[in-house]
């Protein structure tokens, strides 16, 4: 009798456990928002954030229609469940627990693959993703591993995730990665096409990265540990949920040492992620030495997976989400058929290569990966073919280099009130202009047909021109040193072509200021919470150069045709004179103090 009352109050416990561990699975979604925030730019935080959100509550509806009942219905062949409306029709018998907890995985496998395609995809089409992975594609791949399907049947083991879950979300991040293309600047390319230079684009607040870091460790314990049902299993999962993050992040922080010379911060806080990654599969089955052993790989693998997509793939993925969650979601799942060992409490039959289980089980997880896979793969690449031909997968250029936080929801910055300086790829290099002066002009490359069609008036209107230096030498204030200082203030989407523009021209040493502003128009008239805003503050950069032995005029002149679009905001250009120029570090003056630096 004393032993069926405490059975009975144990099955209660973990019944509310369970429910609590999926109350820490939600929480990751802070996590990741906050991770793919602050490894982006800040200027598409916002978008960031409201993608996140999309992900659960989008995921929230579509698994109520569909989702659920194709992961946990009735089986059909071992393929799909059958779909069913019992949270309408028999809610008072519904499995509500379950419903929840898998609701909490399926938002997970979703979110992944914002941060694979931040910065340049339209937020129409990452919804109608999110919609889709989460009513089909994820609910029938999780009916193969935990809805007693075909993977179930044969002994296929996956405890938390690994491969339904991170390998999932990471192969649709690959494809939508890939589809997407590489944000701008992100390589470099040759005229032949191929790729000279990856260039890095270094998160803007590497702090929020970290916290997320940590919310999403706090959260892995929830997800691999709420399907636990007695005390020492439990207790199990946490040590190797701890132990494999801890180890991989110790030896990426040695490695990157060794090759970089500097322990590298936002690989370590990828590597923690990796690790808990490649122990979410073989959490419950696996000892200390195995997650020590799959905790070390997983912090090479993710290092590895990085430079993989840069300098191979070429694909860009800003925030490692591929590393992270493909690669090593391959290498948990693989992993189990390895290091499955019955000494793991409440494991009695699963046992893999190296605890005398033999190849059965890693024949099986393999086989597991290969299917699993395929299936997101092809089915990935035709949900985003379909939504590429109908909404279209990118934003514009000129939105992309704005920022999606101003183009995509109206929100200036997501830092309002705060000065952020968020430019990349700000180089200067020397080339064939660099030391030809006025015959740099001639060389430039300055075609925009709406710069030539356009009327003097309408070229003066669009970016106009004030030259207090001209004006004042022939007022005879001032006597013409040959040297002026240049002030070009545009849209930030503009700040890349003008850069390379001046570069063409000779000029290599720019000084570039993130700065805000509006003219007579008052900005956009965007609404904030509904309410018309008077002022808009629209984001504008300030270059500034220093020229001598290149002609203002011919400054001024590339400028004007490399930002003339006819449109209000296009910039406009301020000429100063320069009475004395020093360098400080050998005491030269004047024009030979400029040699190095245009």
């Amino acid at each position: 009798m004393t032993e069926e009352i405490m059975n009975g109050i144990n099955g209660q416990v973990f019944a509310v456990w369970f429910l609590i561990g999926a109350a820490l699975v939600f929480w990751m979604q802070a996590g990741f928002a906050m991770v793919e925030a602050g490894f982006s730019r800040a200027k598409n935080a916002g978008n960031i954030l409201m993608k996140n959100l999309m992900d659960f509550c989008i995921g929230c509806c579509m698994f109520i229609l569909i989702g659920f009942g194709l992961l946990l219905g009735e089986d059909m062949l071992g393929f799909i469940g059958k779909p069913g409306f019992d949270i309408f029709t028999a809610y008072q018998d519904f499995d509500w627990s379950n419903f929840i907890f898998n609701l909490v995985f399926c938002a997970t496998t979703a979110t992944i693959v914002s941060g694979a395609m931040a910065e340049r995809t339209k937020f129409l089409s990452y919804c109608v993703y999110s919609g889709i992975i989460s009513g089909l594609i994820y609910p029938i791949e999780a009916h193969w591993i935990w809805g007693g399907g075909w993977l179930a049947e044969m002994g296929f083991h996956d405890f938390a995730g690994s491969c339904a879950i991170h390998m999932v979300g990471g192969v649709a991040a690959l494809v939508g990665a890939k589809m997407v293309g590489a944000r701008i600047g992100k390589f470099e390319k040759n005229g032949a096409g191929s790729v000279t230079k990856v260039n890095a684009f270094p998160g803007h607040n590497i702090v929020i990265g970290a916290l997320g870091v940590f919310i999403l460790w706090l959260g892995w314990y929830g997800f691999n540990g709420a399907a636990c049902t007695t005390p020492e299993q439990l207790a199990s999962v946490f040590v190797t949920t701890t132990i494999a993050p801890s180890v991989a992040t110790v030896v990426c922080m040695i490695f990157t040492w060794i090759k970089y010379g500097k322990p590298d911060v936002s690989m370590c806080l990828n590597a923690s992620l990796a690790g808990l990654v490649a122990i979410t599969a073989p959490c419950d089955v696996t000892d200390a030495f195995g997650a020590i052993i799959i905790g070390a790989v997983a912090g090479l693998l993710v290092v590895f997976g990085v430079w993989f997509l840069d300098f191979v793939l070429h694909i860009d993925d800003p925030v490692g989400a591929v590393a992270v969650h493909m690669i090593n979601g391959v290498w948990g799942t693989i992993a189990t058929g390895l290091f499955a060992t019955t000494s793991a409490p409440g494991n009695d039959e699963v046992a893999g290569l190296f605890y005398g289980g033999g190849a059965h089980l890693l024949g099986v997880q393999a086989l597991g990966v290969v299917t699993v896979a395929a299936w997101t793969a092809i089915t990935m690449l035709i949900v985003f073919g379909l939504i590429k031909a109908i909404f279209g997968l990118r934003v514009s250029e000129e939105e992309e280099l704005e920022g999606l936080d101003s183009t995509e929801h109206g929100l200036a910055s997501a830092y309002s009130g705060f000065s952020i300086v968020d430019m990349s790829n700000a180089g200067m290099l020397e080339n064939e202009n660099t030391s030809l002066g006025k015959e740099a002009f001639e060389n430039t490359s300055l075609n925009n047909s709406n710069y030539e069609n356009a009327s003097e008036a309408e070229k003066n209107a669009s970016v106009p021109v004030v030259n207090a230096a001209a004006e004042m030498v022939n007022a005879g204030v001032i006597s013409d040193s040959g040297i002026n200082k240049v002030v070009i203030i545009t849209k930030l989407s503009r700040y890349d072509k003008i850069k390379k523009a001046l570069n063409n021209l000779g000029v290599t040493g720019i000084t570039v200021t993130q700065v805000s502003g509006c003219g007579i128009q008052k900005g956009a008239g965007e609404k904030y919470r509904g309410v018309e805003m008077d002022v808009t503050l629209l984001p504008k950069i300030k270059l500034e150069v220093v020229v001598s032995k290149i002609p203002v005029d011919n400054v001024i002149e590339v400028a004007k045709r490399t930002l003339y679009t006819g449109k209000i905001g296009d910039g406009k250009i301020f000429v100063y004179p320069v009475s004395r120029v020093v360098k400080i570090r050998t005491g030269e003056e004047n024009f030979d103090a400029l040699q190095d630096v245009e």
